[in-house]
């Protein structure tokens, strides 16, 4: 047997508990991967309280989790471009990598740099995806200016590093406590709260071209009020208001490809760019992990560690 995170109906973090499973066994063409790390997203949350009932129903029981790092434990017998004991990168698509065990489609999966730990490594597939496909969207020029919200956290910070490996201007909204980071990673740094616009304005004399936000509907307001043109304006969050106003919603849906990990994982092996972990928690402390996530104020990635 194994462990699991399970919830049986939505609700708030109480409705996590740790179930006995048994250990998955992979079909022909799937692999079994005995996990070392497994990130959590906001995502998660909003799905577990049933906000997200419309677009990504739940049926329960329900597990939780998409991101994973971890060691090949079983193959399928079509399965050819691994073996057993080699470290791996993945997704799941079954809300499943919170766990022990996971099983997966083996083209989900893409190996484990050496130099890259296992925390970032099981960050990877939700944020650098999401990251990824976001920056894609608003489609940066070096020299353009773009401003990020929620800069700091999961998926802004890496949102930050790529457009800076594109030669852009970052201005990066987040919390005085994250400022240093932000400047060290070439963004100009600007506070949350009533003056933001005018802070962007300062910091950016010569507009701001593009707008990526990772937070909510409020700052798709801010990017029409700073004069940027909806085509070029990306949510990840705000799907709704995005539709009304014409904004882009691009996210892990459009970037998750192995490619695309593969990549991501090659710029963070090679300290081309960071995956900031805000902290870690063994599994059966699932609930305190989402209590500190949903505070929404963590730099970087939450982790689970079986």
């Amino acid at each position: 047997m194994s462990r699991a995170v399970r919830f049986d109906r939505y609700g708030e973090r109480d409705v996590l508990y740790i179930a006995d499973v048994e250990v998955p066994h992979p079909g022909r063409d799937e692999a079994v991967v005995a996990v070392r790390a497994a990130a959590i997203n906001p995502g998660e949350a909003s799905v577990r309280r049933g906000v997200l009932h419309e677009r990504f129903p739940a049926s329960f029981p329900s597990g939780e989790g998409t991101d994973f790092a971890g060691v090949i434990h079983q193959i399928g017998e079509d399965v050819t471009d691994f073996a057993l004991g080699d470290e791996v990168i993945g997704w799941c698509w079954t809300r499943a990598s919170q766990a022990d065990y996971v099983r997966v489609p083996a083209s989900q999966l893409v190996p484990k740099p050496v130099a890259l730990s296992w925390e970032a490594a099981g960050s990877l597939a939700v944020a650098g995806s999401t990251a990824w496909a976001a920056v894609a969207a608003v489609k940066p020029a070096p020299g353009e200016t773009v401003a990020v919200s929620a800069a700091a956290g999961g998926v802004g910070s890496i949102v930050v590093q790529l457009l800076r490996l594109r030669g852009t201007k970052v201005v990066g909204i987040a919390s005085p406590a994250n400022h240093e980071w932000l400047t060290a990673h070439g963004a100009m740094a600007v506070s949350y709260g009533d003056d933001l616009e005018q802070q962007i304005r300062d910091a950016a004399p010569d507009g701001i071209d593009a707008f990526i936000d990772t937070f909510g509907p409020e700052y798709v307001e801010l990017a029409l009020e700073l004069g940027v043109k909806p085509e070029r304006i990306e949510t990840i969050t705000a799907f709704e208001r995005a539709a009304e106003v014409g904004a882009k919603t691009e996210g892990s849906a459009q970037g998750t490809t192995t490619e695309v990990l593969a990549k991501l994982a090659a710029l963070a092996a090679g300290g081309e760019i960071e995956i900031p972990i805000a902290d870690t928690f063994p599994l059966e402390r699932v609930q305190d992990a989402f209590d500190e996530l949903e505070q929404r104020h963590t730099r970087g990635k939450i982790v689970l560690i079986p």
